[in-house]
């Protein structure tokens, strides 16, 4: 139960890492004219976890929490720097990285984490997100399935408060497109846990076209 209520902890819009501050490329494609409404919201948070976070990311944040079981830093940090070096706009990587140092000096606050977790992440210039998430998940006994569950989801509901303000989509109309993608992050993450190495797979183009455009735009509130 209690590392059920961690992952809770992790899971909430008051969890200070700073997610609320991007939108991975959703504010360029409601400027461009290609999210507009409720229905294309709905695509454009699904076609982000099928070909992107579902295809690619959760694999490596599994592969990242079976490094931190095994206590194997230097797997945790090779898997990082492969991770990093596949983000395809400055934005997109400055986001991973952004949030995991937040992440990584809330976690140093924290009492009672095994001394080598602060120590590992403090020795890395650059712990992305997910890794420093599979830390906490490793440290917290929090199960690989439950936390790509919530670590899909925290992204998720980003997505539908940053459509909310900037679409805008009404509250019921975010609640709708959370219920349906809701299902799609239950398949995922039990096909991230499995971690199939012929479901892995970071071609989104058109995601990263988007984030790039997005350092160039004109008039913004999110910094990716």
């Amino acid at each position: 139960m209690l590392a059920r209520v961690r992952l809770l902890q992790m899971t909430s819009q008051a969890f200070p890492i700073g997610g609320y501050s991007h939108s991975y490329g959703l504010e360029a494609a409601i400027d461009s004219g290609r999210v507009r409404d409720e229905e294309s919201v709905r695509q454009w948070i699904g076609d982000v976890l099928a070909f992107s976070m579902g295809a690619y990311e959760i694999h490596v944040l599994c592969d990242m929490g079976e490094a931190w079981t095994a206590q194997d830093f230097m797997a945790v940090s090779r898997r990082n720097g492969e991770f990093l070096a596949t983000r395809e706009s400055a934005e997109m990587r400055s986001a991973t990285v952004q949030m995991g140092f937040s992440m990584r000096k809330l976690l140093a606050a924290l009492p009672n984490l095994p001394e080598c977790l602060p120590n590992t992440l403090r020795s890395m210039d650059e712990p992305s997100l997910p890794c420093v998430w599979s830390g906490a998940a490793w440290a917290w006994a929090i199960p690989p399935r439950e936390s790509t569950a919530a670590y899909l989801w925290s992204w998720a509901e980003n997505q539908v408060l940053v459509a909310t303000k900037s679409v805008p989509i009404g509250q019921s109309s975010a609640q709708r497109v959370l219920l349906e993608i809701g299902e799609t992050i239950a398949q995922l993450a039990e096909c991230g846990a499995s971690r199939d190495e012929h479901m892995r797979s970071n071609f989104a183009p058109g995601l990263a076209i988007l984030c790039s455009q997005h350092e160039t735009q004109y008039s913004r509130l999110f910094r990716s």
